[in-house]
C-alpha cells in the first residue's frame, strides 16, 4: 500500500512592516492590509520600527516620513545598510522635499497622504512583483558563464541569473534598480522616455511622478558609474553602448 502523498504546504503570507505614528491611521492601514491577506507588524516610531525590522523577516516596508525619534528617511537609510527589501514611503507634504529625500535614501516608491487603501495596495503589489523575480542581493563572487549575458564595457548583466557585475565585481541592486537596469540593457543606445519607464518598471497606469525615475537613475549611477547612463535632455535616458 503506497504512502499518502503529503498535501503541499500553504504559501507563507507576505509580511509587511508598517511604521506610522498616527494611531488612527496605523490601525486603519493595519486592518485594511490584513483584509488583503498581508501579515502585519506595526510600530509608532522609527526606533521601534528599526528594532522590529532587525528582529524579524519582512517582505516589504511601509514607512511614514515624519516619525518621532528616528524619522522615515533615517530609518530607510539604516535599512539600506543591510537589506534590499522593497520600501514604500508615505509623505504628507506636497512640496516634494520628502519625496526626493526618501528616494535618495533608497526607497523604491512613494505615496502621498491621505492615501486610499486601494492605491496603497496597488503600489505594494507592484513592489512585490518586482521582488518576486529578483534576487534579494547579488552575492556571486565571480562573473557568470552561459545564459543571456549582456556586456557593455566593464558592465556585465546576466539576465538569466539576475546578476550584475562591474569590472568583475558583483553589484547589489534593489529589485527596482535591477528592473530599471534591465530596461536599459534591453535597448542599449536607445532613449527611453520617463513615462515609458514609469509604466514598465513602476507599473503606473497613469502619469506618475517622474522624480522616482530620476532618483533611481542617480542611485544606479552611483553603483555602476556616473557615465553609464546618459541623460538626453527633454526626452529621457539611455544606456551607453
Amino acid at each position: 500500500m503506497s504512502s499518502p502523498v503529503p498535501a503541499p504546504a500553504a504559501p507563507r503570507p507576505v509580511r509587511v512592516l508598517l511604521v506610522e505614528d498616527d494611531d488612527l491611521m496605523r490601525r486603519s492601514f493595519t486592518v485594511a492590509l490584513e483584509r488583503y491577506g498581508y501579515e502585519m507588524k506595526a510600530a509608532a516610531d522609527g526606533l521601534t520600527g528599526l528594532e522590529l525590522f532587525r528582529d524579524g523577516s519582512f517582505d516589504l516596508l511601509v514607512l511614514d516620513v515624519m516619525l518621532p525619534g528616528l524619522d522615515g528617511i533615517g530609518l530607510c537609510r539604516r535599512v539600506r545598510e543591510t537589506s534590499l527589501v522593497p520600501v514604500l514611503m508615505m509623505s504628507a507634504r506636497g512640496d516634494g522635499l520628502d519625496v526626493v529625500a526618501g528616494l535618495e535614501a533608497g526607497a523604491d516608491d512613494y505615496v502621498v497622504k491621505p492615501v486610499d487603501t486601494s492605491v496603497l495596495v496597488a503600489r505594494i503589489r507592484s513592489l512585490l512583483r518586482r521582488a518576486a523575480w529578483s534576487p534579494a542581493a547579488v552575492s556571486t563572487a565571480s562573473p557568470p558563464s552561459g545564459g543571456d549575458v549582456l556586456v557593455f564595457g566593464d558592465l556585465t548583466v546576466d539576465t538569466g541569473g539576475m546578476e550584475v557585475f562591474v569590472a568583475g565585481n558583483p553589484v547589489a541592486l534593489t529589485p527596482t534598480e535591477l528592473k530599471l537596469l534591465l530596461e536599459f540593457a534591453a535597448s542599449p543606445g536607445i532613449v527611453l522616455e520617463r513615462h515609458t519607464l514609469l509604466r514598465n518598471v513602476w507599473e503606473y497606469g497613469w502619469d506618475g511622478d517622474s522624480r522616482v525615475v530620476d532618483l533611481c537613475v542617480q542611485r544606479l549611477r552611483r553603483k555602476l558609474g556616473r557615465d553609464r547612463i546618459e541623460t538626453v535632455r527633454g526626452f529621457g535616458y539611455k544606456l551607453r553602448r
